[in-house]
C-alpha cells in the first residue's frame, strides 16, 4: 500500500516539475522570438534577479526580510482571526440563539473582498500596521468562522442521542463531539483563510509600506522595473505554495483518521 502511495506522490512530484518547465520554456521562446519581450523580461532574468535579491537588499531588505514582514503581519491578523473564528464558528452551529444572532451578519459581510475595506480602514486607522493587521483579520474571519459553523452543523444527530441517553450534559457534549467533530471542516477553513489572508497582505502593503512583499512589487512599478514587480510576484506564488503545503501537512498529522479530498 505504501509502495502505491509512494509511486503516485513521485508521478504528482514528476508531473508538476514537467508543467514549470514547459511554462518556463514556452515563456522564454516567447519572450526571444516575439514582441513580448517589449513588454515582459525572459524568466532567465526574472530567476536571476530573484536569487540576486536573496543576498542583495531590495530597498530596506532582502527578499527574504521583505517575507519575513509579510508573513509576521499575516501571522497576527490570522492568528486572531482564527480563534475568534472557531470559537464563534462552532457555537453558531450548536446554539441556536448565537446562530439567529450572528449568522446574518457573516452571510452580509462574506461576499465583500476585504480590499474594499481599504479606504475605510485608512481612515479608522491610518497608514499604520494596525490597518494591515485589521484587513487580514477581515480576510481570514469568514473563512474560518463559517467552515466551523459547517463543521458543527454536520455532526451525526444520533451521537448527540447517545451522547444524551448516556447522561452527558450540553457542555459534556459539545466539548467531546461536537467540537472535535467540526476539525476536518475547521481545517478546511484554515487553509482557505490563510491564502485569503495572505493575497490581501500583498494588497494592503500596496497601499504604502517600505518593507513586504507587496512594498517590492508597488516599489517596481513607481521606478518602472518590470524585473522587480515579477521578482515580488514570484516571492508571493513561492510562499503561498509552501503555506498551502504546511497547512496540508498539519491537516494530515492531526486529522490521519479523516479521508477528505483522497
Amino acid at each position: 500500500m505504501n509502495r502505491f502511495k509512494d509511486a503516485a506522490n513521485m508521478q504528482k512530484v514528476v508531473a508538476a516539475i514537467i508543467s514549470i518547465l514547459a511554462f518556463l520554456i514556452f515563456w522564454h521562446v516567447g519572450v526571444k522570438y516575439s514582441s513580448l519581450s517589449k513588454l515582459l523580461p525572459g524568466p532567465i532574468e526574472v530567476l536571476s534577479s530573484f536569487l540576486r535579491s536573496v543576498v542583495v537588499p531590495i530597498g530596506t531588505a532582502t527578499i527574504g526580510g521583505h517575507a519575513l514582514w509579510s508573513l509576521s503581519r499575516v501571522f497576527v491578523g490570522y492568528a486572531v482571526a482564527s480563534i475568534l473564528g472557531i470559537i464563534l464558528g462552532v457555537t453558531m452551529g450548536w446554539y441556536k440563539s448565537v446562530e439567529a444572532i450572528f449568522r446574518p451578519l457573516f452571510e452580509i459581510i462574506r461576499p465583500i473582498p476585504p480590499i474594499a475595506w481599504i479606504p475605510l480602514a485608512i481612515l479608522w486607522f491610518g497608514l499604520g500596521e494596525i490597518t494591515k493587521y485589521f484587513l487580514i483579520f477581515l480576510a481570514a474571519l469568514s473563512n474560518v468562522t463559517m467552515n466551523a459553523y459547517a463543521g458543527a452543523k454536520s455532526i451525526d444527530p444520533v451521537y448527540v442521542g447517545a451522547a444524551k441517553m448516556l447522561g452527558a450534559n450540553d457542555r459534556r457534549i459539545f466539548l467531546s463531539i461536537v467540537l472535535p467533530g467540526s476539525v476536518p471542516h475547521i481545517f478546511a477553513g484554515l487553509q482557505v483563510a490563510l491564502s485569503s489572508a495572505w493575497a490581501t497582505v500583498v494588497a494592503a502593503e500596496m497601499v504604502r509600506s517600505s518593507e513586504g512583499v507587496g512594498g517590492v512589487i508597488i516599489k517596481g512599478q513607481e521606478i518602472n522595473n518590470t524585473v522587480q514587480i515579477l521578482v515580488g510576484i514570484l516571492a508571493v506564488g513561492i510562499i503561498g505554495f509552501v503555506l498551502a503545503i504546511i497547512m496540508r501537512r498539519l491537516e494530515t498529522r492531526l486529522c490521519a483518521w479523516n479521508e477528505r479530498g483522497k
